[in-house]
């Protein structure tokens, strides 16, 4: 359970991560769309975990490698956002946030099931 502190700066870390990544992402990335879905902080402030959905590649392990590669400068940039709100600027973690990948998974597995259930138009003639 988050405190209500770690979601503020939960919160506030998404929102202005966004921004650096709008404004950087086109050096980092080129024509990729890189999104903050969620951040997870830790009690004490100290680690922020980043959940980012990758659109416009197949290969989204490259683009988390290539941000984990350009980290110091993507904390400085977003140190330099954040310096009158927080004090320290926590260690940023990235993850591949791959819930809509599973989510487009799952509703091909269900159109799939929904067209077998269907019954052929020759049983429904007779």
């Amino acid at each position: 359970m988050e405190s209500t502190r770690q979601q503020k700066v939960s919160r506030l870390i998404q929102k202005e991560l966004s921004q650096v990544l709008i404004r950087e992402g086109s050096w980092l990335f080129g024509r990729i769309m890189v999104s903050v879905t969620t951040v997870r902080i830790s009690p004490d402030l100290s680690v922020a975990k980043i959940y980012l959905s990758i659109f416009g590649t197949n290969d989204k392990k490259k683009v988390i490698q290539n941000l984990d590669h350009h980290k110091p400068r993507i904390r400085y940039l977003l140190g330099q956002q954040l310096k009158n709100q927080l004090r320290i600027i926590p260690e940023l973690i990235f993850y591949l946030d791959d819930s809509v990948d599973y989510a487009e998974k799952m509703e091909e597995v269900f159109k799939k099931i929904h067209e077998n259930d269907k019954p052929s138009q020759e049983e429904q003639s007779s």
